[in-house]
């Protein structure tokens, strides 16, 4: 039994551009092409797919997953390995989720009795279960960008890294005072999206279209709108709608 690009999106939540770029870079071919020109998948494929998803997951780069199937004798064998790293994934995300509600409840403090947030007094506090390889993970539905971003991120030291995770921490608060007291599309609001696009055009040329569905993914993936939703509420929407405002005025 086959199955139609088409339907492989639809049960595996992987775009088929991703799956085409998959194939281009010859790390999921197709099983076969049929006369139509559509491409299909048999089992074999969708086991591969499963594991490429799982070391996405897992913050591996496409080059490195590369390696790991070429290198795969036993596929047993590699999915234990897999289950194990996903233990311990767990168990991050276990304290990722305590830090965002420890986040959510020092802010709430704040805005109730107008003290800092304790937090931001120990910027370190935000950080704890973060890895920066989400943050290219997340990127998965633009395949160039993430593989660039996921190169990049494995040449950074471990003090480059968490500089670049705390950047992105503290653009998103940033953005979150813009947000109580101005609209998307005001100056200030703009020059941090403008920031936004020349760092990610310096990965990858980003065209307006691109950057839109970007700005929709703040919303739409839910890694980052939990991720903004935990500066404050509201801000994945506000993020998009600034992004919106400047792919139209400034990209065309």
């Amino acid at each position: 039994m086959d199955w139609p690009i088409s339907e492989v999106a639809r049960m595996s939540g992987v775009t088929a551009r991703t799956l085409r770029h998959y194939n281009e870079i010859g790390l999921l071919p197709p099983a076969r092409i049929g006369s139509n020109g559509h491409r299909y998948y048999e089992e074999h494929q969708l086991l591969l797919l499963q594991q490429i998803l799982v070391l996405r997951e897992l913050g591996v780069g496409l080059p490195e997953i590369g390696r790991v199937l070429a290198d795969q004798v036993d596929t047993v064998e590699a999915l234990r390995g897999h289950h194990r790293r996903l233990l311990a994934e767990r168990d991050r995300l276990d304290a990722l989720a305590a830090t965002v509600s420890r986040t959510i409840a020092e802010l709430e403090q704040s805005r109730r009795d107008g003290t800092p947030m304790t937090a931001i007094n120990r910027p370190e506090n935000l950080f704890e279960g973060i890895e920066p390889s989400q943050y290219e993970g997340n990127l998965r539905d633009f395949p160039a960008l993430a593989e660039e971003a996921g190169r990049r991120a494995a040449a950074m030291t471990p003090a480059e890294a968490e500089a670049g995770q705390r950047e992105r921490t503290a653009l998103m608060i940033r953005l979150a005072e813009h947000m109580a007291g101005a609209p998307a599309d005001a100056e200030p609001v703009q020059a941090e999206i403008d920031a936004q696009y020349r760092a990610l055009a310096s990965l990858h040329a980003v065209s307006a279209d691109e950057y839109r569905a970007i700005g929709r993914s703040c919303v739409e993936n839910e890694d980052w709108r939990a991720a903004y939703e935990a500066i404050a509420p509201g801000l994945a929407e506000f993020q998009r709608d600034a992004i919106e405002v400047y792919a139209v005025s400034r990209l065309g």
